[in-house]
Formats: C-alpha cells, structure tokens, sequence
C-alpha cells in the first residue's frame, strides 16, 4: 500500500473538522474524496504532504515522494517552464548535486511530452492557457518519481473541454507511474472518469465509501443529495 490513514483527527478552533477518519489507497489506484465546501477535504491533503500536523492518528506512506498539484497550479511566474518543473531538483538537498544541466534538461523535456505539452520549456506561465499550467503542475509533480500525488481540485476554473483534457492526464498519470493517487473534487465528471473508489465526507465524517457507479446509484441519503445536489437532505451547507 502507499497510503494508510489511521484514526485520523484535526482539531481548529475546538471544531473536529477531521473526526477519526480511517482509510487506505494502494499502489495505480485513485481514490476521490468528495463532499460539499468545508467538509475537510483539502485538510486530508494537507496532513498527509505534511502542510498540516494531525492532532492524532496516523499517516503511513510507502518510502519515497509524495507530491502535491495544488488548485490553481502554484507555477512560480519569474520562472519558465523548464525551471519551474526542475525547481526540486535543484533546490532539494538531497537532490541538488544528483543531475547535471544535460540531465535536467532530459528529465524537463520527458516530462512535458508526458503531459502533452513538448517543446514549451522557454515559455513562462503568463503565456499559458489555465488548461496547460495545470499540466505544467503535473509535470513538475511528478519530476521526483513520487510514490504518492495528491490533487486538490484538478479542473476547478476550467471549461468542460480543459477538465476532460485534465482528467485524461491524471489517468494517463496513475498508469505511467503507478502511484497511488488521491483527487479532491466535487465535479462528477472528474469522479466517474478518474477515480477507482471514492469516499464522502460530512461534518468531518466519512458517510460513503465505495465505487463510483455506487456513488451514482443514490442508495444512501447521502449520495442521493450529492449526485442530484440538493438543498434537501443530511447534509447542510455552511453559509
């Protein structure tokens, strides 16, 4: 297995927005973890890259890189393409001295053709559709063959052709790199097109796990209300 969270809890403001959550995702698997705004999504991700300390549990990862593809793709805009993407690998201790010049640019370059994107290194963000700096993201996500890549909210602010483009990558992603892969979303398509299993949270809680054609047969009150997103049943949205 590459994921393992145990009993996991996360306290703010004496509010229990991770409530004992328990779940695993194995190696070329892609787990989605869906719910409505502020049902702790994004807080998972943070505590198993480490931006956040859990207050108990446990996060059991296989040994190597976890790596993070952030919402709005996080691309520094002083840096081109290819320095963005080679940005750990020079920067990193335990990393900075393993590649040359020749050999970053190889790794750049085999990584943007993976994503689609070849010949672009000189460019800079600005110069780059919403759709292609997210791929630009992925790339620099996987520069450092990580075990593990966290996705927070892949396809938000794209139009529907960008998000299937982007949801296309992150399957291509999981069974070039046989990572295990976590996606946080709420958006169907990316659910049905990308994920193995999905869990729901609510208040902190998971009250659904399973596949996504479970999710889409509505079986529980839970998944009826999400699928059809409706203002009627146990899940109540914050204002």
């Amino acid at each position: 297995m590459s994921i393992e969270v145990k009993n996991l809890v996360k306290i703010f403001d004496e509010k229990r927005v991770i409530d004992d959550i328990s779940f695993t995702v194995h190696d070329s698997e892609t787990l989605a973890i869906v719910g409505f705004s502020g049902s702790g999504k994004s807080t998972i991700l943070k505590l198993i890259c480490g931006l956040l300390q859990p207050d108990s549990g446990e996060i059991i990862t296989s040994e190597g890189d976890t790596a993070m593809v952030f919402q709005y793709s996080a691309l520094f805009d002083s840096l081109n393409v290819a320095d963005n993407i080679s940005f750990a690998l020079r920067e990193r201790k335990d990393l900075r001295k393993k590649f040359k010049e020749n050999d970053l640019k190889e790794i750049v370059a085999q990584k943007l053709e993976l994503v689609g994107l070849k010949g672009i290194e000189n460019k800079f963000p600005a110069e780059l559709s919403g759709g292609m700096q997210k791929r630009v993201s992925f790339a620099r996500a996987i520069v450092t063959e990580p075990n593990s890549i966290l996705y927070d909210e892949p396809t938000s602010g794209l139009d529907p052709i960008s998000s299937t483009l982007i949801e296309d990558y992150i399957v291509r992603l999981k069974e070039e790199t046989k990572a295990a892969s976590i996606v946080v979303t709420h958006q169907m398509s990316t659910i049905t097109r990308t994920a193995d299993r999905v869990i729901m949270l609510y208040d902190g809680k998971i009250v659904f796990e399973g596949t996504p054609e479970e999710l889409l047969r509505q079986e529980t009150p839970y998944t009826k209300q999400f699928v059809t997103a409706s203002l009627e049943g146990p899940m109540k949205m914050i204002a």
